[in-house]
């Protein structure tokens, strides 16, 4: 009964304090949605990138794959280095190359530049996320459940507003979403200058082996590896869907901030009722076939746009229910720092992503645009057989309960990878 009680003082405490924050922790919480938005930014304006730069698809996919490869590799090192240097620095850091580098895809006059410098962009992207979370919930008044509800909520409005603010720039130049995040991202480095405070505490230092290490437990490798093969389903509906949807920068954008607000929806809200019912694993194997459904009939109607928005708009739905379902796992499989489990699992999870956008194009020139949401279906039933082979390793997750915060931890740590 008392355990009830503190739940939901604790609750009532995030429910009335959250929207009543230090200035330092609005300073971060808006840097945090401008770094979520680049998740989505560029898929409005990939068709215009291809026609402008004279690229072909494969070229211009590689614009999100030299971006998750470095997100992914860096990853494995963000908490060793924040853990040195301490959050403030590392935040900043992250947001000035952020700026640097995307002012320089603006600039570019080729699309080997712009996948290179989009790489660079991964690599400030991995040291901001990977600290952001800790720094709101250290600066936060009304505890750790306000400071998650926050940032929950920077997300969903990142992940959201990223496509739509690409469609909309885009249809002035391809350059003008670049030049968008350079300005937002220019002001959320001031803000965070000015208001983050400096004496911050340095976390006890993490070895530089510790994320490898971490993946020799049974339990994280079948996570990681489910990981790998799901991501290749979701970046294969973000990052290829826009061209056989035939839209312009505006019609992808709004596509796309449906699909946005979908995963939002779905990873703040829904998932907790889900996991409330289900166990985890089996939540999984509930929802990973459902995507795979979902991108086969992706693959049947592609060649009529209202069927593959309306595919588009499902897999969100679906996808936010897993990202949340997923990491959440990967938070209670070890006995691991959390920090340390997930930037292990990120990395992995990372490689599927950057390898399905390329792959996709390909086998749409080989063999048509159906192809390759076939392929993600079948990657996606390889994460499902994947975590029903390995679930002996996985009875852990299943038999902890996870309270309001570590769901809230999961849907941020999901989403954000």
């Amino acid at each position: 009964m008392s355990g009830t009680d503190s739940t939901a003082k604790t609750a009532k405490t995030a429910k009335v304090s959250v929207w009543r924050q230090p200035a330092q922790v609005w300073a971060v919480a808006f840097a945090c949605v401008i770094a979520f938005m680049g998740i989505g930014l560029v898929d409005p304006i990939l068709p215009a990138i291809a026609e402008s730069l004279d690229a072909t698809p494969v070229e211009t996919e590689l614009l999100f794959t030299s971006y998750l490869v470095v997100t992914g590799i860096a990853m494995l090192f963000t908490s060793w280095i924040s853990s040195r240097i301490g959050t403030k620095v590392t935040l900043l850091a992250g947001l000035g190359l952020i700026v640097v580098f995307a002012l320089l895809c603006a600039l570019s006059g080729s699309v080997d530049a712009v996948i290179g410098f989009r790489a660079g962009w991964g690599l400030g992207n991995a040291l901001f996320i990977s600290t952001a979370l800790a720094t709101i919930v250290g600066a936060a008044s009304g505890g750790s459940s306000a400071a998650i509800i926050l940032y929950e909520a920077a997300l969903g409005l990142g992940i959201a507003i990223g496509p739509l603010l690409g469609g909309i720039l885009g249809e002035i130049s391809w350059r003008g979403p670049f030049f968008g995040v350079v300005a937002l991202m220019a002001v959320a480095f001031i803000a965070v200058l000015v208001m983050l405070r400096s004496a911050d505490q340095k976390p006890e230092p993490v070895k530089l082996s510790s994320p490898f290490r971490a993946l020799r437990q049974p339990a994280l490798a079948v996570l990681a590896i489910s990981a790998l093969f799901y991501n290749i389903g979701f970046f294969v509906l973000l990052a290829f869907s826009p061209f056989p949807l035939g839209f312009g920068a505006m019609g992808i954008g709004l596509t796309f901030f449906g699909w946005g607000v979908a995963l939002a929806i779905t990873s703040v809200w829904i998932a907790p009722i889900l996991l409330r019912r289900l166990p985890r694993s089996t939540a999984m194997l509930l929802v990973l076939p459902l995507l795979a459904i979902d991108l086969i009939v992706a693959g049947l109607v592609v060649n009529s746009a209202p069927g593959l928005v309306a595919c588009i708009i499902v897999g969100g739905l679906l996808l936010g229910l897993m990202n949340t379902v997923l990491t959440e796992s990967v938070m209670e499989a070890t006995d691991l720092p959390r920090s340390v489990a997930s930037s292990a699992y990120s990395a992995v999870r990372f490689l599927g992503g950057a390898a399905a956008p390329p792959i996709a194009a390909v086998l749409w020139h080989a063999w048509g645009a159906s192809v390759p949401f076939y392929f993600a279906a079948a990657s996606v039933l390889i994460a499902a057989g994947a975590i029903l082979i390995g679930r002996g390793a996985l009875a852990r997750i299943d038999g902890h309960r996870a309270d309001a915060e570590e769901i809230g931890l999961a849907v941020l740590a999901g989403d954000a990878a």
